[in-house]
């Protein structure tokens, strides 16, 4: 991997990270249409401790509070139904799907699932899901003509039951094209959470997945199967990156719907089924990188 490319891969991820247009996918696509290598999930996963850094700093008071709260309710009875002594063991609670179904299906995640046209299924088909969603929030926020506005709930509503449900819907990223930010808030949104509230859990929840993830896939580089040096790099892009579209996405939720991001997934999947369909792009396009 040339330090271009190392650059160009490590602002896709941090633009795309947050985004509900799955980061994976378009590391993936970026490589395949400029002839490059797949970077593989192992570059994915280390880049990604980049964003999830930003991640860190820009919730730095929440985590703070809620890891303090968590290790007092340890010996503290009284802390246990503090708010955010709860929501530190729904943050663990939450996690277990990926970390299980991520084991599991390893090999199927760095081999079959990068195959391009299921790329371009999973951007329409959570395109869609993600467009239902959105619409649902709006009609509880706005109202109608015959119908009141609906007050959405708030994560001192979140239990053990929908933080499973959240999980498993951040699970489903696992398979590129799906989108970890997008899943995870689409559940939330069709669960009854305002926009707020299910996109700042969804960036709580990916924090001990994707530290998890990037620190399992190091054993990659010093194996000689990531180039370190520019790996590193785009990791430092993909932070900087990263961190600005944090600060710019929790803004645009509050006064924006998602339409914007399901109409360009749709977009492009549909494109992308039409340069493999008409044999522009090979499904398998940049997978010899190993």
């Amino acid at each position: 991997m040339s330090w271009f490319e190392s650059f160009v891969l490590g602002l896709v991820q941090g633009l795309t990270e947050f985004l509900p247009i799955s980061s994976s996918a378009h590391l993936r696509l970026t490589a395949a249409f400029a002839g490059w290598h797949d970077p593989g999930a192992a570059f994915t996963a280390i880049t990604q401790i980049g964003t999830e850094a930003a991640v860190l700093i820009y919730f730095r008071k929440d985590i703070v509070r809620i890891v303090s709260a968590w290790f007092r309710s340890l010996t503290d009875r009284s802390m246990r139904g503090d708010h955010d002594a709860q929501m530190g063991w729904l943050v663990i609670v939450g996690s277990i799907p990926i970390g299980v179904l991520g084991v599991t299906f390893k090999d199927q995640i760095e081999g079959p699932f990068r195959d391009l046209r299921l790329i371009a299924t999973t951007l329409i088909v959570m395109g869609i899901v993600l467009g239902i969603a959105d619409r649902l929030a709006a009609r509880d926020e706005t109202g109608g003509k015959h119908r009141a506005i609906k007050e959405r709930k708030s994560l001192k509503e979140l239990g053990v039951k929908d933080g499973l449900i959240f999980g498993f819907c951040q699970a489903m990223a696992l398979i590129p094209g799906v989108s970890r930010s997008g899943a995870t808030i689409s559940g939330g949104l069709l669960m009854g959470y305002t926009r707020e509230a299910a996109a700042r859990y969804s960036f709580l929840l990916a924090i001990p997945a994707v530290l998890a993830s990037g620190v399992f896939e190091l054993k990659d580089a010093g194996e000689g199967h990531v180039s370190w040096p520019p790996t590193i790099f785009a990791t430092f892009i993909a932070f900087g990156v990263g961190y600005a579209v944090i600060a710019w996405f929790m803004k645009f939720i509050t006064t924006k719907s998602f339409m914007p991001f399901v109409i360009y997934r749709i977009v492009l999947g549909i494109v992308l089924f039409a340069l493999v369909g008409a044999g522009s792009l090979s499904p398998h396009a940049g997978e010899s990188a190993g």
